[in-house]
Order: structure tokens, then C-alpha cells, then sequence
């Protein structure tokens, strides 16, 4: 706690600054808790200011006078608010985190808040909006409420509301069903190259045997492929959004800054991959689309979806490709820090799932320990 002149400034628990002080007998605290000490001083100044000039008011007077304010702001007008500051603070949501949250607005949350003032959304209102959203999808029945439950929570800071409407228990929370990759055989895989179009086939093949995303691929340029080094250098990602359409943006996080290993098998084809399908300027994509622009995910797919049905793999995803590759990698013996550094992640628990998947050769070593113990 820190006492200056006039007033009194606390941090809580959750991290958030209260000021308080004491006039004509009465201990006054602001209205709302601030982000940093600083602003709960400058409150505080205010109320000094205007105690000084005769312009004091009291709480429960400010408090009528917030109650007349925010009566009159809908949630849409508030939502849309809330987004835009999110997309003017560098770094704070990314173009496609800013997209699935319009989208749940605009299909899922608006349609029954829009309209309401948000001082006026109660538990129930949200209880009754809560369970007419389909069950069937568990997940994007959790995000909205998540995002729901955010925004009110900002609603609350601001002053807009004494506290939350969003108290179910477990709601923005979801158990997902483990998805079970089963990693594609050698035959499958040349089944699937085989099939595509001949200027993407070696997008299935990196995806397979460098282990990258999608967004990844779709952004690799002539520049980031070192064939004397073998190596790829990983340095950008891209995303479609609704709004912004095509977003080159940094890797997910420091750990996709990578240098990838090229096996020594995959080095001619994507040499010739180059030489056929590749402009010869650094900046030129290695998978543009027919107009020279990104691969949209749509037209990717379209192919996808016959090539895996023609090697009799329906159930495979591009990403089950990254799998089978760190899966791969894993029985050829690399370290959780190796499949790390190849998949880009920046934690241990993604890249043990692969190892797990590597100790079922624990069989095959133990039959080994058997011969041993025959003896020569």
C-alpha cells in the first residue's frame, strides 16, 4: 500500500490497483480499480482537484450518474468497441484470433445481446442464451461463451457493470476426445504425392519430412531454401482472414525461427521443384496459387481430398503429414530437445506425444535383448 498526501493507493490480488480516501468523514473509494498505480494516483488527484474547487461529488452520486451513462450502451456497441482496441494494440490478437472472434459475434453472440444495454444482461439472460447454443459443437460453444465471459469481464473494469453475468461453472472450458493419428505408411505417401498436381507434390512431401504448417508451406519463398546447406530457413507463417484476407505475419512463436534439415532424399526434387514451378527472384513463392498470389486453404484442399482418397487414406490430414514426419523422426531416434527444434515448438509436452509414439519400438528392443541372451 502506498499513502501520499491525500488518499491511499493498494494493489489486489488480482493484480489491479484500488485508491481510496477520506473526506468530510467518509472513506471514498474510486469506482473502479485501475491497471497500474499510476492511474489510480491520477484518480486520486482528481478528486483532490475537485474537492479543492468545490466540485466534489459523492459516490453514491457519481454512482446514479454512471448508472444513467451505461444504461444507454448496448453490447454490440461495447463488443465492437472492445474489438477494435484489440486490433490497435500491437501484438495483442492476432489477424485470426481477431476473425474467429468476429465471427462468434456476428453468428452467436450478437443475435441475442446485440440490442440489449449491457447493464441489463443478467445470469439468467446468459443461462438460457448458453444452453440454446448447439451442443453438438462442443468447442465453438465454449469459445462463445469464453468470449462472451472476456468482454464482460472488461465490461466490469470499465465501470460498465458492479460484476460478471457469466458464472456457469466450467462453461468457456471443453474435454476434447484425444485425436488418434495413425501416421501414413511409405506406399500411402507416394500414393498421395502421386496424385496431386505435379506443382504441389512437393508441398505434401516437406510437410511430411520437414515437419512444417500449412502456413509454413504456403509461405515459403525461393529465398528461404539453402540447398548447399540443405536446410530450409523457417522465418514467416501466413493466414487468411476474413477481414484482411492473406496476413503474412513472424512465426507462432520464437521457437518456429528455425533452420529445418532437408533429408538428403527430398534435396533433388525440391531442386527440381525450383527449377520448374519457382520464379527465379528470392521473394518468388514456392506454392503460389494459378494468379502468382498465396495458396488459398480452399483450393489446397479441393486437391488434398482426392489425393488422400486415391491412396485410400480418407481419414489424413495435411497436419497428420507433420505427425507422421515427427513420428518419423522420433523412431530414428531424436531427443524431445531435436523434435523441438524441428516442429518449432517452445514447450517439451507437444513434442513428447511423438516420443510416446516411439517407444512402442520397446517390443522390438526387448526381442532383441532376448537374442542376445541366446548368444552367438
Amino acid at each position: 500500500m502506498a499513502k501520499g498526501n491525500f488518499g491511499t493507493v493498494e494493489r489486489l490480488p488480482s493484480g489491479r490497483w484500488r485508491a481510496k480516501y477520506t473526506h468530510r468523514g467518509r472513506r471514498c473509494s474510486a469506482p473502479t480499480t485501475f491497471l497500474t498505480a499510476a492511474e489510480a494516483g491520477i484518480w486520486l488527484s482528481g478528486e483532490q482537484t475537485r474537492i479543492v474547487e468545490g466540485k466534489w461529488k459523492s459516490p453514491e452520486h457519481l454512482a446514479a450518474e454512471q448508472r444513467r451513462r451505461t444504461s444507454k450502451v448496448s453490447f454490440s456497441s461495447y463488443s465492437s468497441t472492445w474489438l477494435d482496441k484489440r486490433r490497435t494494440r500491437r501484438g495483442d490478437l492476432s489477424p485470426r484470433t481477431r476473425d474467429e472472434y468476429r465471427r462468434l459475434l456476428d453468428h452467436h453472440i450478437l443475435p441475442r445481446f446485440g440490442a440489449m444495454p449491457i447493464s441489463a444482461i443478467t445470469a439468467d439472460d446468459v443461462y438460457s442464451w448458453y444452453n440454446a447454443l448447439d451442443s453438438k459443437t462442443p468447442t465453438q460453444q465454449a469459445h462463445a461463451y469464453s468470449l462472451l465471459a472476456t468482454i464482460m469481464a472488461s465490461a466490469v473494469a470499465d465501470g460498465l457493470l458492479a460484476a460478471t453475468p457469466c458464472v456457469i461453472p466450467g462453461a468457456g472450458s471443453v474435454t476434447h476426445a484425444d485425436h488418434v493419428v495413425i501416421p501414413a505408411r511409405p506406399h500411402e505417401l507416394s500414393a498421395i504425392v502421386e496424385a496431386l498436381p505435379e506443382r504441389l507434390r512437393m508441398m505434401a512431401l516437406l510437410a511430411c519430412w520437414t515437419a512444417l504448417r500449412f502456413g509454413e508451406l504456403t509461405e515459403l519463398r525461393r529465398g528461404d531454401i539453402d540447398l548447399s546447406g540443405e536446410v530450409i530457413r523457417v522465418r514467416r507463417g501466413v493466414v487468411r482472414t476474413r477481414e484482411e484476407g492473406f496476413v503474412v505475419k513472424a512465426t507462432k512463436s520464437n521457437a518456429g525461427l528455425r533452420d529445418v534439415a532437408l533429408p538428403p532424399h527430398v534435396i533433388e526434387p525440391l531442386r527440381e521443384h525450383l527449377r520448374k514451378h519457382v520464379g527465379a527472384a528470392p521473394t518468388a513463392l514456392l506454392f503460389p496459387a494459378h494468379h502468382g498470389g498465396h495458396l488459398a486453404p480452399s483450393t489446397w484442399s479441393r486437391h488434398w481430398h482426392r489425393a488422400r482418397e486415391a491412396a485410400g487414406r480418407s481419414d489424413l490430414h495435411l497436419h497428420d503429414l507433420r505427425h507422421t514426419g515427427l513420428t518419423m523422426l522420433a523412431h530414428a531416434g531424436a531427443t524431445v530437445r531435436e523434435l523441438m527444434d524441428v516442429a518449432g515448438h517452445s514447450s517439451p509436452a507437444a513434442a513428447l506425444r511423438y516420443q510416446h509414439v516411439a517407444d512402442g519400438r520397446k517390443h522390438e528392443l526387448a526381442a532383441r535383448l532376448s537374442k542376445l541372451a541366446d548368444g552367438p
